[in-house]
């Protein structure tokens, strides 16, 4: 059944931080939660969520502007997709993301005045809107679940059913060494690590090497004896994320070497983004699993970076659009590159968007969970009231419980909540206010 727009809406609310969360050589002091709403001619409505992240999808771009300006923008971009959404039918919701991604990120060019503008930043703008488009579609359609939502195309790649994944927690630049022991002391035992610091913020790469160096070492001095019953070695592992931060593979190896004479080189599950997307060397023979997450923009992308030697892809419905994913999930399945699910940073909503996802994913190699990345927790100041913006706020399975989240037959039932309603962002988007 073809679904028809026939009214849009649209607002944010800036959430602040617990503290600056560094990445990318750079910090960021709030995340804008922008809301994308649509109704259909049938009578239907949705209202979902966009976790913006101008620094993650075009770094350049976030060190031109302030803060607040980076954001605008991106919210500007959502306001134009959904106008230029109003009025149109759509069979599928990769119909509708064919027609709006080339127009949205020409608008984003003429807007930003960036003619090299990352598609990303285009992507991450219209995740509210694609994620509308998909519970209209479903509720259009009589889908009442995630799994029945998912054109049988697509769910090869999604046909594992976790009871158990794996919540990874993220270790910025300013977390500080106790909380990361913490962490371990908690339950958690898989751990994203950001490297790539600018530490005198002078784009000094070698300081950059020296404290990523050092970094790592009083981590795996810390924790990296712990062991654990989820891995094949009975380590923790480590997720090292570079975002592009380093210019050569000749650095990089330094790092590993470093990591080797320490230890903790074997614990090294993987490397993610190490180098900008325009290097496009052959990582195959660098000895560890090396993910790609920015430069893969989309499908297209992700075969170009399993040719260049990349042995995983990491999937963000939450920050390229769910059937952008779904596209990128089928490339990779079909090659046999291992696939998981990162975060962005985003609310509880979002995480259980990320989660219908990661935990009918494939194990990771030396896994026997499903594994999702979520940091929300550790970063927003609101966290409890935004949990309580949730359809299904208090249920077990939004808690992770000994670094699980662990998912019953309620969570697969309500498909993690995502095709119910918020009121509150519903009103937000909607509302007379």
């Amino acid at each position: 059944m073809r679904v028809t727009i026939d009214r849009v809406g649209a607002d944010f609310e800036r959430e602040p931080l617990v503290r600056p969360f560094g990445f990318k050589g750079a910090y960021v002091t709030e995340i804008w939660q922008t809301v994308a709403g649509m109704q259909s001619s049938g009578g239907h409505r949705a209202a979902c969520l966009n976790t913006q992240s101008v620094l993650w999808s075009d770094a350049e771009l976030f060190a031109r502007h302030t803060e607040a300006a980076g954001n605008g923008l991106m919210f500007a971009m959502t306001e134009f997709a959904l106008q230029q959404a109003r009025g149109r039918s759509f069979e599928t919701p990769f119909d509708l993301l064919d027609e709006l991604l080339p127009e949205t990120y020409e608008y984003g060019r003429q807007l930003t005045r960036k003619q090299d503008l990352r598609l990303t930043f285009a992507l991450n703008a219209l995740v509210g809107v694609d994620a509308a488009a998909w519970v209209l579609y479903a509720r259009e359609n009589g889908l009442a679940s995630f799994d029945e939502m998912v054109p049988s195309r697509y769910r090869t790649a999604l046909d594992h059913r976790h009871r158990r994944v794996a919540c990874i927690p993220l270790m910025a630049y300013a977390i500080p060494m106790p909380e990361i022991a913490q962490h371990v002391e908690e339950g958690f035992f898989f751990l994203k690590v950001k490297i790539g610091s600018d530490p005198d913020r002078d784009g000094d790469r070698e300081k950059m090497l020296r404290w990523d160096m050092a970094r790592v070492q009083a981590i795996h001095e810390a924790i990296g004896r712990r062991e654990t019953p989820y891995t094949s070695n009975g380590r923790i592992p480590y997720y090292f994320d570079a975002n592009g931060r380093y210019d050569s593979k000749d650095r990089l190896c330094r790092f590993l070497d470093h990591c080797r004479r320490i230890g903790a080189f074997e614990q090294i599950a993987i490397i993610e983004e190490p180098f900008p997307e325009e290097y496009r060397e052959s990582v195959a023979d660098l000895g560890v699993r090396i993910a790609a997450d920015e430069s893969a923009h989309s499908d297209r992308d992700v075969e170009e970076r399993i040719g260049l030697g990349y042995g995983a892809i990491a999937l963000k419905p939450i920050a390229k659009t769910l059937s952008m994913t779904l596209r990128m999930a089928d490339v990779a399945h079909r090659a046999g590159v291992p696939l998981f699910c990162a975060d962005l940073t985003v609310g509880p909503i979002q995480v259980d968007w990320n989660k219908n996802v990661a935990c009918r994913l494939p194990p990771l190699p030396g896994m026997a969970v499903g594994v999702v990345e979520t940091n929300g927790h550790q970063n927003y100041a609101r966290w409890p009231v935004l949990q309580g913006f949730h359809p299904c706020s208090g249920a077990a399975w939004m808690t992770p419980r000994e670094g699980c989240f662990v998912l019953d037959d309620d969570f697969y039932a309500r498909s993690g909540g995502i095709l119910q309603d918020s009121p509150h962002y519903l009103d937000l988007a909607f509302g007379t206010h």
